[in-house]
């Protein structure tokens, strides 16, 4: 921050400095990657619960949610965003709250206890894609005016209540359904959920719906900058045009393939977020810290070195390959 006189410091101001063009280019197509894929995924899942709610085809569905929510985003103000997006914040953990307490009153506590270790690489994906935060670290950076005291608790409190909440709904899910976690096929939570209890249908549906909203939000505002960023577009004039290409691929593509939620799932977590937040902050630390190429290599603020290093890149390219590895004999034997 201080080396750029700025107040903010990016992932592509970061890439620049430590990798060169090509992490700047592969942190670029990185991040839209993940954000196209995860809009993908949102609308999908949006139309089918839309569908089956109000029994409109899929097509109005998709483009309704679509307009909707991507129309909040053009038009509404700051405020106005913040303040829908604060009501949905508090419908999530409302419905969160009456799911857990309906759900757990059909818990097993036995089925707690069964486990299938060979199941568990398959939720490497997903774990990494649900605690994705990190593009906003250096915004945290910003508003903390660079106090590490405040930015380590921040990061440590915010992983740990979505851990917790995590851990509770895990808890809920393989308690609720008997000989899931011994099941060898991957299914969908949810719909299992709804099959054995009917009371928590609607309030899946209404917490699957609000929690894709805000999240859909988020993501279509994020893309629309960076985007406008990455075209060079004046400001005031953009909007049009990056809204466009942010919100009309991912319509196309949810409607090309309704089945798609679980797939783009697992292809943003594996190729966009294991790169992007696995591979490339540990490179730009290993540059940071031992690269004999910067002016002004910056001392460890945290514990580990060359072996922690490794290890990260090292685990995350595991996770890649394997997954590629995988697709391909998939696709080998069909």
């Amino acid at each position: 921050m201080c080396e750029l006189g700025s107040g903010s410091v990016s992932l592509v101001s970061m890439a620049k400095r430590t990798l060169g063009t090509a992490g700047v280019r592969t942190v670029c197509f990185s991040y839209l990657f993940i954000h196209y894929a995860l809009l993908v995924a949102y609308v999908a899942r949006s139309s089918e619960i839309l569908t089956n709610s109000l029994g409109i085809p899929l097509l109005e569905s998709a483009t309704l949610f679509s307009l909707a929510f991507g129309g909040l985003c053009y038009f509404g103000s700051q405020r106005v965003i913040g303040a829908v997006n604060g009501f949905l914040v508090f419908s999530i953990i409302a419905s969160f709250t009456v799911l857990v307490v309906v759900a757990s009153g059909n818990i097993q506590w036995s089925s707690l206890l069964e486990t299938n270790f060979a199941a568990a690489p398959q939720s490497i994906p997903i774990i990494a894609l649900s605690f994705v935060y990190q593009n906003v670290v250096p915004v945290l950076c910003t508003n903390l005016e660079g106090d590490l005291s405040k930015v380590r608790k921040a990061i440590v409190l915010g992983t740990a209540i979505p851990l917790a909440l995590f851990l509770v709904w895990d808890a809920v899910i393989l308690g609720t359904i008997p000989g899931f976690a011994e099941s060898g096929t991957i299914t969908d939570p949810l719909q299992q959920l709804r099959s054995s209890n009917g009371t928590v249908g609607p309030i899946v549906e209404a917490f699957s719906f609000l929690a894709i909203g805000t999240s859909y939000i988020g993501f279509v505002l994020g893309l629309t900058d960076f985007i406008a960023d990455l075209l060079k577009l004046p400001s005031g004039q953009n909007k049009p045009l990056t809204y466009l290409v942010t919100l009309f691929p991912p319509l196309v593509l949810s409607l090309l393939d309704p089945e798609i939620f679980f797939k783009a799932l697992d292809f943003a977590g594996t190729y966009g977020v294991l790169v992007l937040f696995g591979v490339f902050p540990a490179a730009m630390s290993w540059s940071e810290r031992y690269s004999n190429d910067l002016e002004a290599p910056i001392s460890p603020i945290v514990p580990g070195g060359k072996l922690t290093l490794s290890f990260v890149m090292g685990g995350a390219l595991l996770v890649i390959f394997s997954e590629v590895f995988k697709d391909i004999m998939c696709s080998y034997k069909d």
